[in-house]
């Protein structure tokens, strides 16, 4: 049964809830199979024993995954997902915890409730248009001679908070850059509709937001399933879901889509161990010759109002020498070379491990671990053999430091699930994508998340071709997206003169 999303607009068309609304649940992929709940003890030692001992060498990197993807993995999580409760010592059933997002690919986190119910993310008088924020009227502390008062900041509030559907969208810098181009990246659409010289994807008579909309959503949605998964997951396990269907994440009659803590608690984390500790941001933040200081994942997190205020820019907006350079995070410039990401493997980077403005535990591998057994994830190895897969062996789940802490706590037997399915990626695909297990949760839930939701374009059309311009006619990739909106680099290469 495809599931219909409710929502009440000016338009008369469907839109999804604000982001205060109870909009889903979570739930069990595998309610049958038994909780693994191994000591918080041995869980804290095996996560700080997860930390990328060259953070900085090549061959940690992950040159098939450009590090754009990262965010763009984050973005669709905020899209997806938001779980407001704390880490808790007793055991959670998923099905008492709220998502504050709708489970579907439905932009949610940009579109928020729509321009009825939240005004203040749309322009007046021409509510069709998201707000476009402008960076610092004062120069920037980096490069003093890029032009202020540019657009390419989020909107923002005179307290400095971002104007978002999804306030998360603001807690670093590329995620919010990231949600600055899909805001374009749906005015220009709207532009494109109203000049006519954009189609919507079908003859209606709905008003032009609505097309715009739906056009923007079936775009994304066409991304994430044939740009982002084909990069990060086992291609064989996507195209088995695609050809042959569900086998795992089926609803029962009447039941409303969910997010699976399996998902959400383990497979999804693998963005986790892709993350870097330095980037090359923009000729200015860039470890390269030329540029003023590294791009620090720290400077990232610190320089936005979410996550605080760096400097003397505690005023906010950003200052246009933080405007990305996208050129440096996705292949859209053979010219100029790219992030690459970290590999999919169990080491996450030094910052990670002393996370900032969260309560108790500080180090995020071990908060993942102890999430894991707070909504009681089965262990690695019964998943694998529930979905007919060969689990790793002893041998190989004790490979390396972090093996050998595994196998102190017997770890090597049964594994909290969310290391094993990086430990399963680093195993079968050198740390490129995700092993069996991992894919195969990430394929049945994306595409079932697409399948249940009647506005989807797998659910409507499943035939459906992008019409926006592409380098490839009938497709559509993010770099496709960034082309598209036009604001691939705005400060340029150069440092202009005084």
């Amino acid at each position: 049964m495809v599931r219909q999303h409710g929502f009440t607009p000016r338009t008369g068309e469907q839109q999804p809830p604000s982001e205060f609304a109870q909009t889903g649940k979570f739930g069990r992929l595998f309610p049958k199979l038994r909780s693994f709940i191994p000591s918080e003890e041995s869980l804290k030692e095996l996560g700080n024993a997860l930390s990328d001992p060259d953070p900085n060498t090549p061959e940690g990197d992950n040159t098939s995954v450009p590090a754009g993807f990262t965010y763009f993995g984050q973005f669709i999580d905020h899209d997806i997902t938001l779980d407001t409760t704390t880490l808790k010592e007793i055991i959670v059933d998923p099905l008492a915890v709220t998502n504050f997002r709708t489970p579907a690919l439905d932009l949610d986190s940009i579109y928020g409730s729509g321009p009825d119910v939240q005004p203040y993310l749309y322009q007046l008088p021409d509510q069709d248009l998201f707000l476009i924020g402008t960076t610092n009227q004062k120069p920037g502390a980096g490069d003093s001679t890029v032009p202020t008062g540019l657009p390419n900041d989020l909107p923002r509030a005179s307290s400095g908070l971002g104007l978002l559907g999804d306030s998360r969208n603001d807690e670093n810098l590329i995620v919010a850059q990231l949600h600055l181009a899909f805001l374009k990246f749906h005015n220009k659409v709207v532009t494109g509709i109203k000049n006519k010289t954009i189609e919507s994807t079908r003859a209606t008579d709905k008003s032009d937001f609505v097309k715009a909309r739906e056009l923007v959503i079936w775009h994304y949605q066409w991304i994430v399933l044939h740009d982002f998964l084909t990069r990060i997951i086992d291609k064989e396990q996507l195209e088995l879901v695609l050809k042959e269907g569900r086998r795992f994440f089926i609803l029962k009659e009447n039941q409303e889509p969910f997010i699976p803590v399996e998902f959400s608690v383990a497979a999804y984390r693998l963005g986790h161990s892709m993350v870097r500790s330095v980037y090359d941001y923009n000729r200015v933040f860039t470890p390269l010759p030329g540029g003023v200081t590294p791009a620090t994942l720290k400077l990232l997190f610190d320089f936005t109002a979410k996550s605080g205020q760096l400097g003397d820019f505690a005023d906010i907006p950003i200052p246009s020498d933080w405007i990305i350079d996208w050129r440096r995070f996705f292949e859209i410039d053979p010219n100029v070379l790219v992030n690459p990401s970290r590999k999919i493997d169990p080491f996450l980077v030094e910052p990670l491990k002393n996370l900032p403005n969260v309560p108790g535990e500080k180090s995020l591998a071990v908060r993942n671990l102890l999430r894991g057994r707070s909504v009681g994830l089965p262990s690695g190895q019964r998943v694998a053999r529930f979905l007919k897969l060969k689990p790793l062996t002893r041998d190989e789940i004790s490979t390396g430091p972090d093996g050998e802490v595994a196998a102190k706590h017997k770890f090597d037997i049964e594994t909290p699930l969310w290391y094993y399915i990086l430990k399963e990626a680093q195993i079968q695909n050198q740390g490129q994508r995700l092993g069996q297990v991992g894919s195969r949760i990430l394929a049945e839930v994306f595409v079932g998340l697409l399948e249940e939701d009647s506005n989807s374009f797998l659910a409507t059309d499943p035939n459906w071709k992008p019409t926006l311009p592409a380098e490839k006619p009938g497709t559509f990739t993010i770099v496709d997206l960034l082309k598209f909106v036009g604001d691939i680099n705005p400060i340029g290469d150069v440092k202009q003169e005084s």
